[in-house]
C-alpha cells in the first residue's frame, strides 16, 4: 500500500508584534487511491493523529440579564401579590449566566487559537481545555469578524502543536476530508466524509460566504474546529450544518481556509476587519431581469445608500455592475466579495450598464458600518433579534398579521435598551423602510447609520422609539 504523503510539522510563531508566520502545507501533492487486498487494514489514523493535537475545546460563560418586574404585567396583578406576597419579586434572579460550547484550531505555538465568531461572540468568560489534558486556560479575544463568522483568542501557552494549512483553492469535490472537533470536554471526535462542493454562497449564514460543503458530520459543538484533508492539513474551519432535526443531514459548511488566513493575519494585527464599503443594496441578474440588459451577468444595484460612496460616484438604482478595476463580477455575491476586500479610501474603477450603455466611473469607496452576529440573528446596537416563525409566534402570541423581527434580548447599557427598546418587541419599520426579517433589518441599518426612528409592536401596541 502506497504510503499518505507525509506533511513536515513546523512551528508557526509571531515574527514581531502584530504579524504571524503559519504552518504551510506543501502545495505539491498527490491524489492516490489506497491499494486493495492483502492483509491490509485501511486507517487514515497516521493522516490525523497529529492534526487532533491542535483541535480545543472552547467553553464560554455570558452573563445574561432577566426581564424586570416592569417587563412583567402580571406581577402587578392584585391577585398575584396576595397569593405569593410582596417579597416574592425581590427573590428573582437580575441575571442568569449561559454556558456554551464549540471548538478551535490551534494556528501557532504560542497560543494564537481560530474558532468561529458565534462559539465567543458577548462571552464574559472564554476557556481553552487542551487535547488529553483537564487544565483549564483563559483565553483573551483578539480579534473577531461577524461577517465571516471567523474570530481569534489566545491563550498564555508555548510549545503548542500548530496544524499545518493547506492551500483550498486546490480542494475539490470527492477529496475525502475529516470533520474534526473537542465539542463536549470528553476529547476529540473525528467523523470523516468528501468534499461535496466547493465555493459555496448565498447560504444565508454569513455575509460573506465562499463555505466548503462536507458530508462529514460536524455535530453541535464541533463549530470551529477542523476540516483537514487525507494528510491532516486544515482546508477549513468548521462553521454550520444544514439540518430541520437538529442532527447532522450530510450537508455541512466549512470556511476556506484561505479566507481564513487572510481574515486572521488582519485581525491579529488590526484586531478588526476594516473593509470598503459601496453603500448599495444589490441583486442577482436572474430570470426576467436579463431581457432588460446586454449583459447577462453582473450585479444589479435596487437601492443607493444617502451620501454613499456609490452616490458620490454617480451609481444609480437600477445600474448593472459588471466589473471592479477590470475584474468581471458575476453576480452580487462576487461584487460583494471584492468590494468588502478593498480598503476603505482606496480608489476603485466600476464598470457598470446603464441603458444598455457601458459606463465607467472611479469610486472612492468608504468604510462598511460594522454589525455583530449573535446566535440567534443579528446585533445591532446592542439587539439581538431573531426571524418570527410559528413557534415564536404561538410562544408570545405574535398575531399572524404582524411582520417584523423579534427582539430577543437587549444588552445592557446599550444604546438599543437606552433607546427604550425590550426583549420581546416587534420591530416592524425602520423610518421608511417595513422590516420583514432580519436581513431587511441589516439594509434598514446600513441605509440609516446615525439617529433612525424605529418603530415597533409591543404586547400588540404601537409604538415609535429613536434609535441613536
Amino acid at each position: 500500500m502506497r504510503k499518505v504523503l507525509a506533511v513536515s510539522v513546523l512551528t508557526a510563531t509571531l515574527l514581531s508584534a502584530g504579524t504571524i508566520q503559519f504552518n504551510e502545507a506543501p502545495s505539491d501533492f498527490k491524489r492516490v487511491m489506497p491499494e486493495r487486498g492483502g492483509n491490509i487494514v485501511i486507517s487514515y489514523y497516521d493522516a490525523i493523529k497529529d492534526a487532533k493535537e491542535s483541535v480545543v475545546n472552547i467553553s464560554t460563560k455570558k452573563k445574561v440579564k432577566v426581564p424586570s418586574m416592569h417587563d412583567m404585567p402580571f406581577f402587578n396583578d392584585p391577585f398575584f401579590k396576595q397569593f405569593f406576597g410582596p417579597m416574592f419579586k425581590n427573590r428573582l434572579p437580575k441575571s442568569r449566566v449561559q454556558r456554551s460550547l464549540g471548538s478551535g484550531v490551534i494556528i501557532s505555538e504560542d497560543g494564537y487559537i481560530v474558532t468561529n465568531n458565534h462559539v465567543i461572540k458577548n462571552a464574559d468568560e472564554i476557556t481553552v481545555t487542551l487535547p488529553g489534558s483537564d487544565k483549564e486556560y483563559k483565553a483573551t479575544v483578539v480579534g473577531k469578524d461577524a461577517l465571516t463568522d471567523l474570530a481569534v483568542i489566545k491563550i498564555e501557552k508555548r510549545g503548542l502543536r500548530a496544524i499545518p494549512l493547506a492551500d483550498s483553492s486546490k480542494i475539490k469535490p470527492g477529496d475525502v476530508v475529516f470533520a474534526i472537533g473537542n465539542p463536549f470536554g470528553i476529547g476529540e471526535t473525528v467523523t470523516q466524509g468528501i468534499v461535496s462542493a466547493v465555493n459555496r454562497n448565498n447560504v444565508g449564514i454569513n455575509t460573506y460566504e465562499n463555505f466548503i460543503q462536507t458530508d462529514a458530520a460536524i455535530n453541535p459543538g464541533n463549530s470551529g474546529g477542523a476540516l483537514v484533508d487525507t494528510r491532516g492539513a486544515l482546508i477549513g474551519i468548521n462553521s454550520a450544518i444544514i439540518t430541520r432535526s437538529g442532527g447532522n443531514n450530510g450537508i455541512g459548511f466549512a470556511i476556506p481556509v484561505n479566507m481564513m488566513r487572510d481574515v486572521v493575519k488582519k485581525l491579529i494585527e488590526k484586531g478588526k476587519i476594516e473593509r470598503g464599503y459601496l453603500g448599495v443594496m444589490i441583486e442577482d441578474l436572474k430570470g426576467d431581469l436579463k431581457e432588460v440588459y446586454k449583459h447577462d451577468y453582473g450585479a444589479v444595484i435596487v437601492d443607493v445608500s444617502k451620501d454613499s460612496a456609490a452616490e458620490k460616484a454617480g451609481l444609480r438604482r437600477g445600474d448593472l455592475i459588471i466589473a471592479v478595476d477590470g475584474e468581471k463580477v458575476e453576480d452580487a455575491n462576487e461584487l460583494k466579495t471584492i468590494i468588502g476586500s478593498r480598503s476603505p479610501g482606496e480608489v476603485v474603477r466600476v464598470t457598470y450598464e446603464r441603458n444598455r450603455k457601458t459606463y465607467t466611473t472611479k469610486v472612492k469607496l468608504g468604510e462598511r458600518p460594522n454589525f455583530e452576529e449573535t446566535e440567534s440573528g443579528e446585533n445591532f446596537k446592542g439587539l439581538e433579534v431573531q426571524n418570527i416563525d410559528d413557534n415564536l409566534r404561538k410562544m408570545y402570541n405574535i398575531p399572524s398579521d404582524v411582520d417584523g423581527v423579534f427582539v430577543a434580548n437587549v444588552k445592557e447599557d446599550s444604546p438599543a435598551e437606552k433607546a427604550g427598546i425590550k426583549p420581546g418587541d416587534v420591530i416592524i419599520g425602520v423610518e421608511d423602510m417595513n422590516i420583514k426579517n432580519v436581513e431587511d433589518l441589516k439594509r434598514a441599518f446600513e441605509k440609516y447609520p446615525g439617529a433612525k426612528r424605529v418603530f415597533l409592536k409591543r404586547q400588540g401596541i404601537p409604538l415609535i422609539v429613536v434609535l441613536k
